[in-house]
């Protein structure tokens, strides 16, 4: 049996218990119209720009893009891990060579809210040395460059289109930039990103796989909003919130909230929280309308304190260990 860890004085869980969950309903609806179309541009695109939210820099990744696009092996590919300002990157070395040993060779760092940023600026050059250094087919006499950007609901697609092109041609935003999955709905028209050399971009419609392979997964996955949360519920997300930043010593969640300690209870946690704040609601039983503690408010309150970088830098995944399973497999 495993013994739970202790801090300050309590005995916090080891291990999260998940309770049976269907994670097909979290899925909403299949996205094969978005990928269909992403197939249809490929012969127009001279590289393809893939964005992964770097605070789950495995778990999340989108294994149909590799099938259906032929990620590295039939176009150039940069895999681009974006919110580098909300995620710890203390294993930045062997989240590297996991994906060097997948077969990914560009990896780009990025925060995609700083166009000034190293990150950003390195995009254009890297792109043009892999267009340069590729067998462009049908698109050999062509003089301008076309990157098609990819990724789950919610990466960051936009900011980045939007920070490359304030950053190469000074202009405003070009795509609508949104904190909810499902903001770009479908291929638009290509978006100028850099003058010299002349770069053009596809957005397109974020895609998560048609499987959600297990509920751990599917929690990650909707802590950083790549699922609508009502579809998963905000009290589970919150109580795996808790159990993951109690699992690395993080109680900075205890000041965040204003509660008087660390707690492994998540009923505890929203209840003290609720109180403190006098987040109340007003509901009607047997007794009346009676004033109660908003426990949903707290969770969304407590979920919104990771996603704002309340909490400090971290990472969902279990890097290195995760990272090692994940190789051996």
């Amino acid at each position: 049996m495993a013994v739970p860890v202790v801090r300050h004085g309590l005995r916090m869980r080891k291990f999260f218990n998940i309770k049976n969950q269907d994670v097909a309903q979290w899925f909403p609806g299949h996205m094969a119209k978005g990928l269909n179309q992403m197939q249809r541009k490929l012969k127009s695109v001279d590289c393809i720009i893939e964005v992964h939210d770097a605070r789950i820099p495995v778990s999340g990744r989108n294994s149909l893009f590799e099938k259906r696009l032929g990620l590295s092996s039939l176009k150039p590919h940069i895999l681009i891990l974006n919110k580098i300002d909300l995620a710890d990157l203390r294993h930045r070395n062997k989240i590297e060579s996991y994906y060097e040993s997948q077969g990914v060779k560009n990896i780009i760092f990025a925060n995609c809210k700083k166009p000034d940023s190293r990150g950003i600026k390195s995009i254009i050059p890297t792109v043009s040395e892999l267009v340069q250094n590729a067998e462009r087919f049908n698109r050999s006499e062509e003089k301008e460059y076309q990157m098609m950007v990819i990724g789950i609901p919610n990466v960051g697609k936009s900011s980045l289109i939007n920070a490359l092109r304030a950053k190469h041609t000074r202009k405003s935003k070009a795509t609508q930039v949104g904190g909810l999955p499902g903001i770009t709905r479908s291929v638009l028209e290509r978006i100028k990103v850099c003058h010299h050399p002349k770069v053009y971009l596809l957005d397109t419609p974020g895609v998560l796989s048609p499987r959600i392979p297990d509920v751990e997964t599917g929690l990650k996955l909707a802590l950083v909003a790549t699922i609508k949360d009502h579809l998963v519920g905000e009290d589970i997300m919150a109580d795996y919130l808790l159990y993951r930043l109690n699992s690395q010593g993080n109680h900075s969640y205890v000041s965040y909230l204003g509660i008087d300690e660390p707690t492994d209870t998540i009923q505890q946690l929203l209840v003290s929280a609720a109180i403190k704040n006098n987040w109340m609601v007003k509901i009607r039983d047997h007794r009346g309308i009676q004033t109660v503690p908003n426990i949903m408010l707290s969770a969304t309150k407590f979920i919104k304190g990771f996603r704002t970088g309340q909490f400090g830098t971290l990472l969902l995944d279990d890097t290195p260990l995760m990272l090692e399973k994940e190789r051996n497999n």
